[in-house]
């Protein structure tokens, strides 16, 4: 017999994946997890970016940490291929976050794609004195041991192809000579510079059967790499194929295993959707390699994981799950083992910590997840079962922790095996499991609210200028966005009387989010006026809401915009309107599909991270307290720590809970900052806590004795609102001026600050106290620079940002899409009592060299367009 429980407390309530007792024969499909084959140390390497960093805050330390970040490929330090991005400037908080080696595309330091070398000797000079320019950087840097050198990329489709570029129009692929005497040249160059240094490639856009000649010219000629290198973007059980053919080459020509990089891996529609992206993972992790996320799209955001400078996409979630693995992988066997675009899984084994995690989707309806072989030396007889979903939220749509939908105990069968019935499973969500002791602690009835998804395609519509666009992105078309339904629908643009009208039925009267996804170009012609697109929603002809969908970098790029709404139990019907009394259309959007999930007053803006299930550094879970929330503690001594990542929807307030059995104290971090003033398990358990939007790293170390953590809860905290002081009421000097002509800013906005120190502006602001304060930057920015291929080419601006006259911070502001799109960017700062002084300035950044300038227009000149700032202490009023 296998042990088969349900969700508590669902009642009446309909879940988007729901797990149900049966006892009936198992479901059709079953994912097993055998926790007694261990498949060896868990490797995390498929958190790995290309281009994923674009500088340092963008993406954010919390949001980088997080993402718990292997491997690194960027551009060379300077080089014109896209802004942001060098190697040497992103080196650093890549390494200071969590991450691992940085990969220099040494090729990257030209234009275009291909890359736009002379042919010829001509070429092959050029780049010689390139690679020379480039290690003398790296070995002047600091970064020399974080370093891996990837002289050549796609060498087949650039200089060794048979293009514009090519050397000599000879692809390598027919006849290899050219290109194996080049790379020798090269490889022999850097390591005469530097004796140490790791060289990769081929680096080849998939694993051709001539990479094997490579290899065997290599080991001829003593100039074998340190790292193979090569790309996979079309599938991901290419992967396993491919890392075990060339395994079989090194056996064959008797070279010693070398790591292994795939230092590209993904494609458009993959990318942000978590249920497609743990099929590349499982097959990397099962692998045990490295791989690096694709760059299709734009740089500096982990590769559609992160939104604006500090939130995270479902996508960052499951790296963030991911990441947090510890132990060592164990077999997980799907229905269908190998084949893409269906359910797959990762899980790992911690005796240690005596956890079982597993991460697993891509799927839709039921299917069984059966963990075999639960030891109960490591469990004991009963597990406590925790599962929650990280949905799939759009290329560019925060989204907060994953969601609970079952806390519970579960007795091990006799044959040693626990059972999951899920049905309802949704193929672009990826589902956690947790499993601990279940001997100990308590459950939690989880309030899974309602929630229905309601797809554009299928809304009713009148008036002119509707169409259905699509098919989208899909297995067959995987350079296209992903898409829920895979089609969508225009018409909500300047001059329309579209309306859409979704017929919706809700179970019970109450308060409801709802979200709605949308796409907006800010390059289309009629977009460019406003920005973003601004529609009319009524429910049932009332209750009228003009909503503002935001623009981004290009058409099929999903957001979502999300109000709340009071509905009646019963049928509505939802619009969306290009006209309505309150006015009209300008812009024009597309419009993916509607959610509508139910508000839980009980629960709503509440959670719940327990210390067990947190990133312990030396710390360690016990599971014998009985009356802990979850299934125990996490025992942290002096110098060990916890650390939770923590959502929150806004820069604001939130009381930060911390639920302790006492035995010792420690300190708090807040964003890798110490917190002034809190103890934990001193007295007080709460504290409020000023947290930035999306994601906020909080790390509690041991300080005294051994505290024992239980949980960190979140709920809304009654403070006072932060100063605000509009930009127009400070002062501009030099060519900064206010400009009124910023339609969706609050008042005037300021303009032209940069290009000097001359054109600054100044605020004061107001302080009660002394201390830690966060000062939150309403701004805009729409630099962009001149892109050679398919990458748009956002450019980030900074801001040189100085506290009562003291030495100015760098602090970067990511693009916005649009100069009238504004975004909020929280800036740690420490203010006086009373009055304070603070300026923005920002002047071009040079070259590595200190020296030159870029060339096209890929380092900004100014910071961004400023509206509003606000002030508040980090720690509230008690």
């Amino acid at each position: 017999m296998v042990q088969r429980r349900t969700v508590l407390a669902l009642a009446a309530t309909l879940v988007s994946a729901t797990l149900i007792p049966s006892t009936s024969a198992a479901a059709t499909s079953t994912l097993t997890i055998d926790l007694g084959a261990s498949t060896g140390a868990f490797h995390g390497g498929a958190a790995g970016s290309l281009y994923g960093v674009y500088g340092p805050g963008v993406p954010s330390n919390a949001a980088l940490a997080g993402f718990y970040p292997k491997t690194l490929a960027t551009k060379a330090q300077d080089g014109p291929q896209h802004p942001g991005a060098d190697a040497l400037e992103v080196a650093g908080p890549w390494v200071a976050n969590g991450g691992g080696d940085v990969y220099i595309y040494m090729t990257d330091i030209y234009r275009g794609f291909p890359y736009q070398r002379a042919q010829g000797q001509a070429g092959r000079d050029d780049f010689r004195a390139k690679v020379q320019s480039q290690v003398r950087q790296v070995l002047d840097s600091g970064h020399r041991d974080h370093i891996v050198y990837v002289p050549f990329n796609e060498p087949e489709g650039n200089w060794y192809g048979t293009g514009q570029y090519s050397y000599n129009n000879i692809s390598w692929l027919n006849d290899p000579k050219y290109f194996f005497e080049e790379y020798k040249q090269i490889h022999d160059l850097i390591k005469s510079m530097d004796p140490k240094a790791r060289i990769a490639g081929p680096n080849t856009s998939l694993l051709y059967d001539q990479v094997k000649g490579f290899l065997q010219y290599c080991k001829a000629n003593s100039c074998l790499p340190e790292v193979m290198t090569w790309h996979e973007l079309s599938s991901p059980d290419v992967v396993r194929k491919s890392v075990a053919k060339y395994r079989g080459w090194e056996r064959e020509l008797g070279i010693a295993p070398l790591p292994i990089n795939i230092d590209e891996y993904a494609y458009r529609y993959h990318l942000s959707v978590p249920g497609q992206m743990i099929q590349w993972m499982s097959a990397i992790e099962e692998s045990k390699v490295d791989a690096d996320l694709a760059y299709w799209n734009i740089d500096g955001n982990l590769n559609d994981s992160t939104v604006e400078a500090n939130k995270g996409n479902g996508q960052w979630w499951l790296f963030n799950a991911y990441g947090q693995m510890t132990g060592d992988t164990v077999r997980v066997t799907p229905p269908s083992p190998g084949q893409q675009y269906t359910l797959q899984g990762i899980a790992t084994l911690d005796k240690a910590k005596r956890q079982s995690r597993a991460i697993f989707g891509g799927a839709n309806g039921a299917a069984d997840v059966r963990f075999t072989n639960v030891d109960p030396a490591v469990f004991g007889r009963t597990v406590h079962a925790s599962v929650r979903e990280i949905p799939w939220t759009g290329q560019v749509g925060d989204s907060p922790e994953p969601r609970p939908l079952l806390d519970t105990r579960l007795a091990v069968a006799a044959d040693g095996s626990v059972v999951l019935p899920f049905t309802g499973m949704k193929e672009m969500s990826v589902y956690q499991v947790i499993l601990s002791p279940g001997a100990s602690g308590s459950t939690t009835a989880v309030s899974v609210p309602w929630s229905r998804t309601y797809e554009a395609e299928n809304a009713r519509h009148t008036g002119d200028g509707w169409s259905l666009n699509g098919p989208e992105g899909s297995p067959q078309n995987v350079s296209k966005f992903a898409t829920s339904g895979n089609y969508n629908v225009g018409g909500l643009r300047t001059g329309s009387n579209v309306v859409l009208s979704f017929d919706v039925e809700v179970p019970h009267t109450g308060v409801y989010d709802l979200s709605v996804f949308s796409s907006t170009h800010n390059k289309y012609a009629s977009v460019v006026p406003q920005g973003p697109t601004n529609v009319f929603m009524r429910i049932d002809g009332q209750q009228p809401q003009e909503l503002r969908l935001p623009v981004s970098y290009a058409w099929v790029v999903w957001d979502h915009t999300d109000t709340r709404v009071q509905l009646s139990a019963g049928k509505h019907t939802i619009t969306l309107a290009a006209s309505d009394p309150l006015g009209t259309t300008r812009g024009d959007a597309i419009i993916d599909k509607i959610d509508l999930t139910a508000v839980d007053a009980n629960t709503d803006g509440r959670s719940v991270y327990e210390a067990e299930y947190a990133d312990l550094r030396k710390a360690k879970p016990q599971y014998t307290v009985s009356d802990s929330s979850g299934p125990g503690v996490a025992a942290i001594g002096m110098g060990a720590s916890a650390t939770f990542w923590v959502h929150s929807d806004r820069d604001g307030y939130s009381t930060v809970s911390f639920d302790h059995a006492g035995g010792g104290l420690g300190s708090v971090k807040l964003n890798g900052r110490n917190v002034d003033g809190v103890v934990v398990g001193a007295g007080t358990r709460s504290v409020p806590l000023f947290l930035s939007a999306g994601i906020n790293q909080l790390t509690v170390t041991g300080t005294i004795g051994s505290l024992r953590l239980d949980r960190v809860r979140t709920s809304a905290a009654l403070q006072p609102a932060p100063v605000k002081v509009e930009a127009e009421s400070g002062t501009v000097t030099g060519a900064a001026r206010i400009s009124t002509g910023f339609s969706f800013a609050s008042g005037g906005v300021a303009t032209g600050v940069g290009d000097g120190p001359a054109n600054a502006l100044t605020v004061n602001v107001s302080a009660r106290r002394p201390g830690q304060h966060m000062l939150v930057v309403r701004y805009a920015n729409a630099q962009e620079s001149i892109p050679t291929h398919y990458n748009p080419d956002p450019v980030t601006r900074h801001a040189d940002v100085s506290v009562n006259g003291m030495t100015p911070k760098r602090v970067d502001f990511p693009n916005t899409f649009h100069g009238n799109q504004f975004r909020d960017l929280a800036v740690p700062v420490w203010l006086n009592a009373g009055v304070n002084t603070i300026r923005f300035t920002s002047k071009e950044l040079p070259n590595w060299d200190g020296r030159r300038y870029n060339e096209y227009g890929q380092r900004s000149k100014y910071a961004p367009e400023i509206d509003y700032v606000t002030v508040a202490p980090v720690v509230g009023r008690s």
